[in-house]
């Protein structure tokens, strides 16, 4: 285990341990930080050990090209991708420096903003392996934010619509999406096959959706229930979900082909199966 602390992620709008549908983010087992701008800040200090060029999943929204920075911190090996290294192999980084210029790659979603992926290996594990990573933990207390399932829409993508609730209460701290008494859920509900919660949970405990049960957690892991979403009488594929501390925080709605305008009101609910 790999804990990320709070001074790094401090440098970040927003992270997620579970929102990805890649094998590297199973069980935690790697963080998505977001910056507030497009430079790939590094989450780590220590010496640049290689870079290397993959090809991406071919997307009309997403470069053909996607990039592995690898790190030896130390103690151990910091896989970060998606930005287009500016660092050579030899280099000594630290926390915070601009690694390059993050990539809209082709390895997330469309509704998914640009961000530096981060696992962590022991030096004598393969570096260049999707899976095989430590769990990463973070050392940061995250408020959750209740949420009845309703808002006005604030912003609008070609597949994804953000509402105005939930608001951040205290912009500058970390918030999530309450999945029930003092935990916030982390994840893509439930168009990934799975997400999480932060803190884990004793043994197992439902988690819910605007008051509605959507999954059962296992520690921190999640399996999301047989349901679906639906926005105003209208199935979506889900929500997009994270833990933030900007102010612009408020529900994501990934819905590809949508027609909802800024200012809408919207009701989501679960449907069960």
């Amino acid at each position: 285990m790999v804990t990320v602390p709070a001074s790094t992620l401090a440098q970040y709008r927003r992270f997620s341990l579970y929102n990805s549908p890649y094998d590297a983010h199973d069980h935690g087992c790697a963080i998505d930080c977001y910056p507030e701008t497009n430079r790939g800040l590094s989450p780590v200090a220590g010496e640049v050990l290689d870079t290397r060029t993959v090809r991406a999943p071919s997307r009309s929204y997403a470069v053909d090209e996607d990039h592995l920075i690898l790190i030896d911190t130390g103690e151990h090996v910091a896989r970060i991708l998606h930005v287009d290294p500016a660092v050579e192999p030899g280099d000594a980084v630290a926390v915070g420096d601009s690694l390059g210029e993050m990539v809209r790659s082709g390895f997330f979603a469309p509704w998914v903003d640009n961000h530096v992926h981060l696992g962590f290996r022991d030096p004598d594990v393969n570096p260049y392996r999707a899976a095989g990573s430590l769990t990463v933990e973070v050392a940061v207390d995250v408020r959750p934010l209740d949420w009845d399932g309703t808002g006005r829409v604030r912003e609008v993508g070609e597949t994804y619509v953000v509402l105005d609730d939930p608001a951040h209460p205290e912009p500058g701290t970390w918030a999530g999406l309450a999945g029930g008494p003092g935990v916030v859920l982390d994840g893509g509900c439930p168009h990934y096959d799975g997400g999480g919660i932060l803190p884990a949970a004793d043994g197992t405990a439902p988690v819910s959706v605007a008051g509605s049960r959507v999954g059962l957690a296992d520690g921190r892991d999640v399996t999301w229930d047989d349901i679906t979403l639906v926005a105003n009488d209208r199935r979506i594929e889900g929500l997009s979900l994270f833990i933030a501390r900007d102010a612009d925080f408020g529900a994501k709605l990934v819905c590809p082909g949508h027609d909802f305008d800024p200012g809408d009101q919207v009701t989501v609910t679960v449907r069960r199966a």
